[in-house]
């Protein structure tokens, strides 16, 4: 190998090694890398009924309560209206007792006593009468007793007559209003269940987002439970970072960072919003000062400025002023 070759080649040895150095963690310990992140949030179905509607397409940004999926509602919406039905019912009834018995009601009563009260008056005189022609030997004993049990017939049924009045001229008694009331209240709450199945058999946005992705189409019965829709939460991603346990008790949330995106010219301010307490990485056995070293935590740390949604996934390093 001739000597300028052989120097040519030690010069480019040397500028390789320069700049590993300077990319490597020791150049600049103060940058961490990481990834953009948002956090998911999987969407279930309550129910097993087909789906009849999606509002919205992969990729799309939502609001909070808005619309994006509809299933089936026929069979609730049938329980619903029963509800419905059984409750206006109840509210009927516990308005009739709350009003007391009508007047036409209380008039049939009167005359049902006054007739009770004249049939009384006939068997007391048919009875005197068979009691005159009994003691001239005329009637026998037979219709003594006829006319007798007539009588206390009479006398029961006007009884009978004057109980059923004063129950109307009373009214209704307040354990009778009370178990009217509860039937109601029973109605109302079963209508008010039927009227959130029906609200559960459409998916809404909790929160502002994006739809990253819907798992089932028009036409498929998901099972009860099972997710449909993926959201990213949030306006913005997020940088989920790991520092090494030798940086731990320096980084705390609120603190400002400088974000760099793959992509981007220039750095994004930042804020640290979460530090997990629990390392990343936990040997078995008790730590040794070599294990330490290979501790790291999760971090997330939330741009501070106002930027375009930026895509999960992309690599990011977070920078902090340490010194």
């Amino acid at each position: 190998m001739s000597g300028a070759l052989h120097m040519k080649l030690i010069a480019n040895l040397s500028i390789a090694l320069v700049t590993l150095t300077a990319c490597s963690p020791a150049a600049n310990e103060n940058r961490m890398v990481g990834e953009l992140t948002s956090d998911r949030i999987e969407l279930t179905t309550e129910t097993s009924e087909p789906i009849v509607g999606i509002d919205v397409v992969e990729g799309a940004t939502v609001s909070a309560g808005q619309l994006l999926l509809r299933q089936d509602s026929t069979r609730v919406e049938a329980r619903q209206r029963e509800a419905r039905a059984s409750l206006q019912q109840s509210k009927a009834r516990l308005d009739e007792l709350m009003r007391g018995p009508r007047s036409e009601q209380i008039a049939a009563a009167r005359a049902n006593l006054e007739g009770a009260d004249k049939d009384l008056q006939f068997r007391q005189t048919e009875l005197e009468r068979v009691t005159e022609i009994h003691a001239r030997n005329l009637a026998s004993a037979e219709d003594m007793d006829r006319a007798s049990a007539a009588l206390d017939a009479a006398r029961a049924n006007r009884k009978l007559r004057v109980a059923q009045l004063d129950e109307l001229l009373t009214g209704t008694t307040a354990e009778v209003l009370a178990q009217a009331q509860h039937v109601f209240e029973q109605a109302q709450a079963r209508l008010d269940a039927a009227t959130v199945d029906v609200r559960r058999h459409e998916l809404r946005a909790p929160v502002d987002g994006l739809l990253d992705s819907r798992l089932f189409e028009i036409g498929e019965r998901p099972a009860a439970g099972q997710p449909v829709l993926i959201l990213l939460a949030g306006e913005q991603s997020h940088a989920r970072i790991y520092v090494p346990e030798h940086l731990r008790v320096r980084i705390s949330p609120g603190m400002p960072a400088r974000i760099f995106v793959d992509g981007l010219d220039s750095a994004l301010n930042g804020r640290v919003r979460w530090v997990a307490s629990e390392p990343a990485f936990t040997p078995y056995f008790a730590l040794t000062e070599r294990d330490r070293g290979r501790l790291s935590y999760a971090a997330k740390v939330d741009f501070t400025e106002q930027h375009e949604r930026l895509p999960d996934g992309v690599p990011v390093e977070v920078e902090f002023d340490l010194d």
